[in-house]
């Protein structure tokens, strides 16, 4: 069963990322056509064609490898300054001649009639348009699904409403190795159990204080250090006042930032603060509406940071498969390393019983695959959509200065000039994914 269900994980995993793509490339697809450029072919993925149909002069396929997709329009490179439209002066020789290659390749999907269907002669605006039209379409579909996920789902909340309660107080220290040290022989019962707390109560109110988080309850609990407090709970519908000791016991000390203080030899710096011993549980609070833009600017700025930092765990992925060290839990994946991340979650979430835990934890992992598709196609090289938009905005500039100045107009920007830098990033991108996915098979990084 547990089989079935890891295999169902991946099998809706590869869905739902094929589902990003497609959204993708028809954000592409809709204005081109639209403006009335020709589209010959809308391909989810590369290699073999595993299905197409034809309709409306456009081939609509799936392809064998689901490493992305493209919608293919007549016209991306224009002729050379001085070519008639269709028409190529010899190619020279060396760098140039993959470049001439590209350019009579594109002029030879332009058949009689489709001089004004090529997207070269669009205008600046509407090849912006075009082009940022995949990214926006990741963009939008993150925000409905984090809309979904804040104020229809819930974000996961440590609550407090306890799920365990612990036998004793533990009186040994806190170690780097072992942060929550285990109960042993001879340690006091926990302040919780011998005031009578049990699993499944929620606690309202502490010393006559609402509290809703958990986090509010556990600073008041290390705050009370050696004297008691009166805890409002709810159980079975009814509300009992209970007044329970707190232990002193030393735990780790905590940066504002929530990493542990080391001390200059390694070891972890420990406070003396108070304990209860009661465990809280996690659940799902949905939030208002008004609360997405807070929660989407922190998200942005988490994805903004991994993508600065994202050369740098590439680096340290590598590392990995030579043998140094473990591979960084916040570290990029492949589509392999994805594939089994959903059947992890599948896993997991069957294991734990909890169906919408499972639907959380799907859509979150195709919201951040979506914002970092549309970040990583705004990056100015080609072949990526923001290589073209930068090509559509120089040419902008370059038309408006000449006709400001009075200059005859420049006519397009041939972005066949910078083919060489796109073949050589696609072999960059390529190189990256195949060692992702090796290190995905060979070293791959437990949600566990």
């Amino acid at each position: 069963m547990t089989t079935v269900v890891y295999v169902l994980g991946v099998l809706a995993v590869a869905l739902l990322i094929g589902v990003s793509i497609a959204l993708h490339e028809l954000g592409h697809l809709v204005p081109a056509k639209r403006f009335g450029v020709r589209c010959t072919k809308y391909m989810i993925g590369f290699g073999p064609t595993v299905w197409s149909r034809v309709r409306g002069g456009t081939e609509y396929g799936i392809k064998a490898i689901p490493l992305g997709g493209y919608v293919k329009m007549i016209g991306m490179i224009p002729p050379r300054p001085g070519d008639a439209p269709g028409q190529l002066r010899p190619s020279t020789t060396g760098r140039m001649s993959i470049v001439e290659q590209a350019r009579a390749d594109s002029m030879d999907e332009i058949e009689p009639g489709d001089e004004d269907k090529v997207f070269y002669k669009l205008p600046v605006a509407k090849k912006i348009i075009v082009m940022l039209g995949g990214p926006l379409m990741n963009l939008a579909l993150a925000i409905v699904l984090l809309t979904v996920l804040v104020s229809g789902i819930g974000l996961p909340t440590v609550v407090p409403k306890l799920s365990n309660i612990a036998t004793c107080a533990p009186t040994a220290a806190p170690t780097v190795s072992k942060p929550q040290p285990e109960c042993a022989l001879g340690d006091p019962a926990s302040p919780a159990s011998a005031a009578g707390l049990r699993t499944g109560d929620r606690i309202v109110e502490v010393d006559g204080t609402p509290v809703t988080l958990w986090s509010e309850v556990t600073a008041k609990i290390r705050a009370a250090a050696g004297r008691s407090l009166t805890l409002t709970v709810e159980r079975t519908g009814e509300r009992l006042t209970i007044v329970t000791p707190t232990a002193v016991v030393a735990r780790a000390a905590y940066t504002p930032e929530g990493k542990a203080k080391l001390n200059p030899d390694g070891t972890l710096v420990t406070e003396r603060v108070g304990y209860l011993g009661a465990v809280a549980t996690t659940d799902y609070v949905a939030l208002p509406v008004t609360e997405v833009p807070m929660v989407f600017g922190r998200l942005v700025s988490s994805v903004a940071s991994s993508l600065a930092t994202f050369p740098e765990k590439l680096v340290g992925v590598a590392k990995t498969l030579v043998g140094q060290g473990e591979r960084d839990p916040e570290g990029p994946v492949s589509v392999v390393g994805v594939g089994r991340a959903g059947g992890e979650i599948a896993t997991g979430s069957l294991a734990s019983g909890g169906p919408k835990g499972l639907i959380y934890q799907f859509l979150w992992l195709v919201l951040g695959l979506n914002l970092m598709l549309f970040f990583f196609n705004l990056l100015p090289v080609l072949p990526l959509d923001g290589g073209q938009v930068v090509g559509a905005v120089w040419e902008g500039v370059k038309r408006t200065w000449a006709r400001v100045t009075g200059r005859p107009d420049p006519g397009y920007v041939d972005v066949a000039k910078g083919l060489p830098i796109a073949y050589a990033v696609s072999v960059l991108l390529i190189g990256m994914t195949l060692m992702l996915a090796v290190a995905d098979l060979v070293k791959p990084i437990s949600l566990g």
